[in-house]
């Protein structure tokens, strides 16, 4: 059995998904899956395409972005990756993608706003976009200031990472977390939906309004509140 045998399954899994939901191009993303028991994250290797992956391809890091096992060099955003696990516990999976319609969002530097019941029903608020990193951020530890980036937007809006669980890296791309690994890539796939839907909004209504509170706080409830009815009981 292959050392940190589940999460490197679980970082597989994910990472496959995104070339199959439509999310990645080439190598051009990664997925992560912790083990917070063990304070390590399994993540794609650098440059490897999708279609060549294996579980022991996976490389195990630690919080601080060190190579605790695996031979292949981990993923360029790594260092992003452990700083966000380092810095929000409640967290186990993470993912990065330039999926078109997000990324295209992210190099206009604009929030997604809220205009539909779809996006309600996964936020109350716009899905923010951090401002093009400091320049003092770009010359120091890159990847890991792109942490710092995230994590300062987020603070400075005064949202939680328990609450909003995508954004948009000014000049950039998305990034996603979840509570495991499956959720964040759920979340990937659903920012690029929204990303695609608000697009299409405002290319048919340029003067298209954000919806109404009432509305937004309804689709939230009905879904996430504590007297949801969406779903089944389990």
């Amino acid at each position: 059995m292959i050392r940190f045998q589940s999460i490197r399954e679980e970082a597989l899994e994910a990472n496959m998904q995104l070339p199959a939901l439509g999310l990645v191009l080439f190598t051009f993303g990664n997925a992560s899956a912790v083990d917070r028991n063990q304070g390590v994250f399994a993540i794609k290797p650098s440059g490897v395409p999708y279609d060549e992956l294996k579980p022991d391809n996976m490389v195990i890091v630690d919080f601080e972005g060190t190579v605790v096992d695996g031979t292949w060099r981990p993923s360029s955003d790594t260092k992003t990756h452990a700083l966000l696990y380092k810095s929000w516990p409640e967290i186990g999976g993470i993912v990065h993608t330039h999926s078109t319609y997000a990324t295209a969002w992210a190099q206009t530097l604009k929030d997604i706003p809220v205009l539909g019941t779809t996006h309600a029903d996964h936020l109350t608020v716009p899905v923010p976009c951090a401002p093009p990193m400091k320049d003092e951020y770009i010359k120091g530890d890159y990847e890991h200031m792109t942490g710092f980036q995230i994590i300062d937007e987020l603070n400075r809006r005064h949202l939680s990472y328990k609450d909003v669980e995508m954004i948009l890296v000014g000049n950039h791309a998305p990034f996603t977390w979840g509570k495991n690994v499956q959720k964040a890539v759920y979340n990937s796939a659903v920012l690029e939906s929204l990303a695609q839907m608000a697009y299409i909004s405002l290319k048919v209504n340029p003067d298209v309004s954000p919806m109404k509170d009432a509305l937004i706080q309804k689709h939230w409830e009905r879904k996430h509140g504590s007297g949801s009815y969406y779903g089944q009981e389990i």
